[in-house]
């Protein structure tokens, strides 16, 4: 029988079980979020699904224009947020194009520093999540960094948490199909996607698809085990891509 490092199995490598040990053989998991047990099911906490539309794709420059988050838990979804930020500059028509939000639409809206608070709160308490974790990540650290704004208490502003990404299990579940955007890989798994590049309805949609792949007995149950099996499928799968690339 298999068993993850996080069972504690109780065992020698000679299969000699030794009883009242487990504990100490518990092998300490990184990027866990700090208040939830690496032997907990994933699927019974709080889960903010967090996607981010922006006025491009580099961090250190662009800015957010709408941010959506989407908890979940035990599959259902327990609560949404949505917010329209005015990002301080002009978006070019070439992202307009793309997510459809306009400087006409932002014009009268908050600058991030006037929500960070209300976006903290929506993630506090809640393991953090994004299809394609890296691009929303970046930003949401860029946007809170230039706010000064407290992060203490919020998993997904914790440099060493590791957030859940949908993508990931994607590219490894699906591995035979060509596509691994969220639209394509949500309609193979039968997740509707209402409005595509809109923060909330990408984010609902991607929360629905990691809850549909984790029905998948590739994934781990267990949180530590989970992502634990992601830094592995992210570190293989980014190897992979450096070598199409030479």
């Amino acid at each position: 029988m298999t068993r993850s490092l996080g069972d504690g199995c109780g065992c020698f490598p000679t299969g000699r079980h030794y009883p009242g040990i487990a504990h100490l053989l518990k092998v300490a998991i990184r990027g866990l979020a700090e208040g939830f047990a690496q032997d907990m099911a994933w699927e019974e906490m709080d889960v903010a699904l967090l996607d981010v539309e922006t006025t491009g794709r580099d961090a250190s420059v662009d800015r957010v224009v709408e941010v959506g988050i989407v908890v979940g838990r035990r599959g259902d979804v327990v609560a949404r947020y949505n917010w329209l930020i005015h990002p301080g500059m002009p978006i070019p028509p070439e992202v307009i194009a793309i997510h459809g939000i306009t400087d006409e639409m932002v014009k009268d809206k908050p600058r991030f520093e006037e929500v960070a608070t209300e976006i903290g709160n929506a993630l506090r308490g809640c393991v953090p999540a994004a299809y394609n974790a890296l691009f929303d990540r970046a930003f949401m650290q860029g946007e809170f960094a230039r706010a000064k704004a407290a992060t203490s208490g919020i998993p997904a502003m914790a440099r060493d948490v590791e957030w859940l990404d949908p993508l990931v299990w994607a590219r490894d579940i699906q591995s035979d199909e060509k596509s691994r955007a969220l639209g394509d890989v949500a309609a193979r798994l039968g997740v509707k996607l209402e409005s595509a590049h809109r923060a909330s309805d990408d984010a609902e949609a991607a929360l629905r698809v990691l809850f549909a792949l984790g029905k998948d007995p590739r994934m781990p149950r267990a949180y530590g085990a989970l992502v634990q099996e992601q830094r592995r499928l992210s570190q293989a799968q980014a190897d992979q891509r450096r070598m199409w690339r030479k």
